[in-house]
């Protein structure tokens, strides 16, 4: 592919998983990809390979106005955004610190709408786009200690079948991405402090192995995240992209769980992440 038939692709969150691996398949086949991240220095060994990177916060307005002028300015055009920034935290909604829950959602849902709304001029005004959306299947299915995480998901997940049809008439095609387990830091980041829900003064002591459990769930034998985005490009970069995509350890299973009656999904996770234990 030569320069000028290559896509301009811009992808937030490039500094470990998802993203890194997105941007080095991009770049693997040819893509003009710009790989962001909050710290631009996380992103020292994509630069090495040649490829773009710049840095873009997506809680900054600032930084995103900065990281999209710099694209244009570059390449004229955005074809393709990938909003993949993301962050997590695991523990009972009742006891998570609330500025854990804002960051969250700041992060996951405003930050995806701030991108992508800073991108949509210049979509617009070529008729012409794709914009790719990570959620996760956990948007679809409730688990226990995951609550703010599966919230900002399933918000992910409601914004982009909106955008489906808010953009259709400026020539943008929207996916929304819901992934099951791929192998990526997000676990380790969103484990950090659970020692808290350790402690005799956690109503939810007793279930902390649950908690542990449900924290590491997503990297139980989770798709490397090269074979993730090998596939993920794979169906998203054709002439009519589907308008979801599944891939991922569980991706199609737990779809499935959350479809069960309500008192079978609760019976269930109660048993799985220790809620059993509590009470009484």
């Amino acid at each position: 592919m030569n320069h000028s038939t290559a896509r301009v692709v811009l992808v937030t969150g490039c500094s470990t998983g998802i993203g890194r691996a997105l941007a080095l398949e991009l770049h693997g086949r040819g893509e003009r990809v710009f790989a962001t991240a909050r710290n631009p220095a996380a992103l020292s060994e994509l630069a090495s390979a040649g490829i773009a990177t710049l840095a873009l916060d997506v809680n900054d307005p600032a930084s995103i106005e900065a990281a999209v002028g710099q694209v244009i300015a570059a390449e004229g055009r955005i074809d393709v955004l990938i909003n993949n920034a993301g962050v997590n935290t695991f523990g009972p909604l009742m006891e998570l610190p609330l500025v854990s829950l804002r960051t969250m959602l700041d992060t996951n849902v405003l930050g995806l709408a701030a991108v992508t709304q800073a991108a949509f001029p210049h979509m617009a005004d070529r008729k012409s786009g794709l914009v790719i959306n990570v959620g996760s299947v956990v948007g679809l299915l409730p688990t226990p200690y995951a609550g703010s995480y599966c919230a900002s998901k399933s918000a992910v997940h409601m914004l982009s079948e909106v955008l489906r049809m808010e953009l259709a008439p400026f020539g943008i095609r929207v996916v929304v991405v819901q992934p099951g387990g791929v192998k990526s830091s997000i676990a380790v980041n969103g484990s950090r402090d659970l020692e808290r829900y350790a402690q005799p003064s956690s109503r939810y002591h007793k279930a902390y192995d649950g908690i542990v459990k449900r924290a590491n769930a997503s990297q139980d034998k989770p798709m490397l995240a090269e074979d993730f985005a090998r596939e993920l490009i794979t169906q998203a970069f054709v002439a009519d992209p589907p308008r979801i995509i599944r891939l991922g350890t569980g991706s199609d299973v737990l779809p499935k769980l959350a479809e069960l009656p309500g008192e079978e999904r609760d019976k269930l996770m109660h048993s799985l992440y220790g809620l059993d234990k509590l009470g009484g």
